[in-house]
């Protein structure tokens, strides 16, 4: 029995946390869970009480939270440098821009994807302030690229990537060329392409 279990669905967040975990390269569980009773279950529930996914079980350890799952297997295998140096200038932007698309970001694209208008005078009541503000933000720091750290790859391109990713293809981000650029290299990551193959393999055979 490996020792990271991984609870998912895969129509859910649960796929950036699924290509995290291919970058690892560590093995892993994969328990597929679908919406509904089996994510309300007691014995569910009692992993996350929110009954959703993803979730993450590494031994006594719990996480749930998709940035959270990608920052605690960065951090757990230091080995893999999916993460900066501790004392290196690109840790400070890992946590930045990995909190700015867990936070500002998915607020932004959520409230304009479901018509959420912030009053006028309003802005500083929300975390993002404005969509163009939020928008126009991540395209400066993914000028500098080809990273969001500069020339490593981290955690932070999983999530920031997959925000990117979704949002181009929902039409709830505008499809900049520099999004897109960024898009299509961290999306040709042969770990990113094992997650999508094993999604959606898994959603082949509930069709069978």
């Amino acid at each position: 029995m490996n020792e990271l279990m991984f609870y998912t669905n895969p129509q859910s967040r649960g796929r950036i946390a699924h290509w995290m975990l291919e970058e690892t390269g560590v093995p892993y569980e994969t328990v597929w869970l679908e919406f509904g009773p089996a994510m309300k279950s007691a014995e569910y529930l009692a992993l996350n009480p929110m009954g959703k996914v993803p979730a993450l079980k590494h031994g006594a350890a719990l996480i749930t939270e998709t940035a959270a799952i990608c920052a605690y297997l960065a951090d757990r295998f230091p080995e893999k440098n999916l993460i900066p140096p501790v004392n290196h200038p690109a840790r400070a932007d890992y946590y930045r821009w990995l909190f700015f698309a867990a936070g500002p970001l998915e607020l932004a694209v959520t409230a304009k994807a479901l018509g959420w208008q912030v009053p006028e005078g309003k802005s500083g009541f929300v975390g993002f302030g404005s969509y163009d503000a939020t928008i126009d933000t991540l395209e400066k720091a993914l000028a500098t690229g080809p990273y969001i750290c500069g020339d490593q790859f981290t955690a932070a391109d999983v999530y920031v990537g997959s925000q990117l990713g979704w949002g181009m293809m929902f039409g709830t981000i505008e499809k900049r060329p520099l999004f897109s650029d960024y898009v299509a290299r961290v999306y040709a990551r042969p770990a990113a392409l094992n997650a999508v193959r094993l999604n959606e393999d898994y959603l082949q055979s509930r069709q069978s």
